[in-house]
């Protein structure tokens, strides 16, 4: 691909139950980036209430956007397009967003590129502190695993936006499985940082759970794990009032991390890919990114863990490459609240 025109995009993001705002020169050179997060508001109910995170969305993101203008120590004359996540997400929680891009683009004339949020976890590997030293870029083409609460996928990346879907989740994505094994531990809410956090003082290898490799295709399962660890469960509970939690939740972190990481692997050996991307809020998990790091074999890409979880940067990085490439949309662009990375057109 031919050098990109530089520009300078302002992000915003409100796809779930972060308002965050960022701004990122030329897709990579991170200025600002601000998050206001609900996680403590939401922990009450055990997993994001829809209707409150809109209404917090329409309280914080207003001052998010002039904070992050603020610590770029910019105004948006110096802004050359402005960026949005226009899906999947929350219905609610989008629009808030959305509109608030809308109104940023009618007000400035700025162009506005709507973003889908699973392009954009792809693209926080791209992205790196403005003044840090600059490290490689990610090469095509390029065997990308993004894994969150709601998508567990694989995806070949041949070029900038370009996306062939591999294999996706048959039922629960990782990031949900952890989230319900978390509850069934009562470990507490959100699923993946606990579920961490009890592994470390556990033994990966006293239960057997097991693993839905799926032979002869890229596809992923972790219903049957769920569903094991709750018999389990049960079984532990007529022999005794204690739960042995910490193993069986290092036995489950390490089943789920097995099959991500193997089955990428083959995959990245199957289509010839050049390197290896991790992407989405389960790559902030430590015994995933240090599986992937541990092998010589494929160069990794894994964002900080800053960019793993929801954030403007990285939907930044990805509306540059869209602007630079000439993909703007109009102002009559709408949420998108069900949108598959694989209908994502360029």
């Amino acid at each position: 691909m031919t050098d990109l025109k530089p520009a300078r995009i302002l992000a915003v993001e409100t796809s779930c139950d972060e308002t965050a705002c960022a701004i990122v020169e030329n897709g990579r050179a991170l200025l600002s980036s601000v998050v206001a997060s609900q996680m403590e508001i939401h922990a009450r109910y055990g997993g994001v209430y829809p209707e409150v995170a809109s209404r917090q969305h329409v309280l914080s993101v207003t001052p998010v956007v002039e904070q992050a203008l603020a610590q770029a120590h910019l105004t948006l004359n110096d802004i050359d397009a402005l960026a949005v996540t226009q899906g999947p997400g929350l219905a609610g929680s989008l629009v808030v967003g959305m509109n608030m891009a809308k109104g940023l683009a009618l007000g400035t004339g700025l162009p506005l590129v709507g973003v889908n949020h699973l392009e954009g976890h792809l693209y926080s590997a791209w992205v790196y502190e403005a003044g840090d030293l600059v490290p490689p870029a990610p090469q095509f083409p390029l065997m990308a695993l993004l894994v969150s609460g709601g998508h567990s996928e694989l995806n070949l990346m041949t070029d900038h936006l370009t996306y062939q879907r591999l294999g996706s989740t048959l039922d629960d994505a990782a990031g949900e499985a952890f989230d319900k094994v978390a509850r069934l531990l009562e470990l507490g809410y959100p699923g993946g940082p606990s579920i961490q956090k009890a592994a470390e003082e556990g033994d990966p290898n006293r239960f057997k759970f097991p693993r839905a490799w799926l032979e002869g295709t890229h596809d992923f399962s972790f219903s049957g794990l769920k569903t094991s660890v709750l018999y389990e469960v049960r079984e532990l509970k007529k022999r005794s009032n204690t739960l042995p939690v910490h193993d069986l939740a290092a036995s489950f972190q390490k089943a789920v991390v097995d099959v991500l990481y193997k089955k990428t692997i083959n995959a990245a050996r199957e289509f010839g890919a050049k390197e290896i991307l991790v992407a989405g809020g389960v790559s902030a998990n430590r015994a995933l990114r240090q599986i992937f790091r541990a092998q010589n074999e494929f160069p990794v890409h894994i964002p900080p863990l800053s960019l793993c979880t929801d954030n403007a940067a990285m939907v930044a990085s990805a509306g540059y490459h869209r602007y630079a490439l000439g993909h703007v949309s109009q102002l009559d662009i709408d949420v998108l609240p069900t949108w598959p990375l694989s209908q994502v057109g360029v």
